[in-house]
C-alpha cells in the first residue's frame, strides 16, 4: 500500500504479504483443530477455522487476479467460487446452531452470519466473473485490491481486537488497537476511489 502500484517493489512485497497471510491463516486452522482455546470467550473452533479458510481464499484469488491475463478465467477461479460458497454455506450453518441454543446472547452467533454474508458476497462476484469471462482493467485491479486488504482485515482484527490478552496490559482496550484494526479498510476505500477515478489504473496498467 505504501510504494506505486505494479512496480517491481511492490510485486515483490505482494508476494510476501500473500505467502504470510497463507502462512498464519494454516497456523489458524492447526491451533483450532489441535491447541484447545486457553481463555474464556475465545472464538470456537468452527469459526475459526471458517474464516481462516476464508482469509486463504481472499489472498488467493487476489493474487491469482493479477497473475491471470485480461478477461480470462480458468479452473482456479472454478474451484475457488466452491471454496467460497461452501464457506457460506458452512457458517450459515454453524450461526444457526448456535442461535438455536435457548441461551445463546447474539455476539455467540451473529458474527457466524456475518461471515457467511461476506463468503456469499465473494462467491457471487467470482461466479458472475466465470460467466463473464474474466474481467479486465480498473475491474480486475479493483478485484485484486479489495481481496487483499480485507485479507488483512480479518488478520489485524483478530489479533489486535480478538487477542488482546496477549498484549501489555497498559494498550488493552485503546482505541488505538480500533484504529489498527480498520486501517485496512480505510486504505481500502482511499485505493478502491484511486483505481476508480485514475486514468491509468483504468487502462488496467498493473
Amino acid at each position: 500500500m505504501s510504494v506505486r502500484k505494479g512496480e517491481r517493489l511492490h510485486r515483490a512485497f505482494g508476494t510476501v504479504f500473500f505467502l504470510s497471510m497463507l502462512t498464519v491463516s494454516a497456523l489458524a486452522v492447526y491451533l483450532a483443530i489441535f491447541v484447545p482455546p486457553i481463555f474464556v470467550g475465545a472464538a470456537p473452533p468452527s469459526a475459526s477455522i471458517s474464516v481462516a479458510i476464508l482469509t486463504i481464499y481472499l489472498a488467493a484469488t487476489a493474487w491469482m487476479t493479477v497473475r491471470r491475463k485480461d478477461s480470462s478465467v480458468g479452473l482456479f477461479e472454478k474451484g475457488a467460487f466452491l471454496v467460497a460458497f461452501g464457506v457460506a454455506a458452512a457458517l450459515l450453518v454453524f450461526g444457526l446452531r448456535a442461535a438455536s441454543i435457548p441461551t445463546a446472547r447474539l455476539g455467540a452467533y451473529v458474527p457466524y452470519f456475518i461471515f457467511a454474508s461476506f463468503a456469499a458476497f465473494a462467491a457471487g462476484l467470482d461466479l458472475k466473473m466465470i460467466l463473464r469471462g474474466g474481467i479486465s482493467g480498473a475491474q480486475r485491479i479493483a478485484r485484486h485490491l479489495w481481496r487483499m486488504c480485507f485479507a488483512l482485515f480479518f488478520a489485524a482484527a483478530f489479533f489486535f481486537l480478538g487477542q488482546q490478552q496477549v498484549l501489555p496490559k497498559f494498550i488493552r482496550g485503546s482505541p488505538i488497537l480500533v484504529a489498527l484494526a480498520l486501517a485496512p479498510l480505510v486504505l481500502m476505500i482511499f485505493w478502491l476511489f484511486r483505481v476508480r477515478f485514475s486514468k491509468r489504473f483504468r487502462s488496467g496498467a498493473m
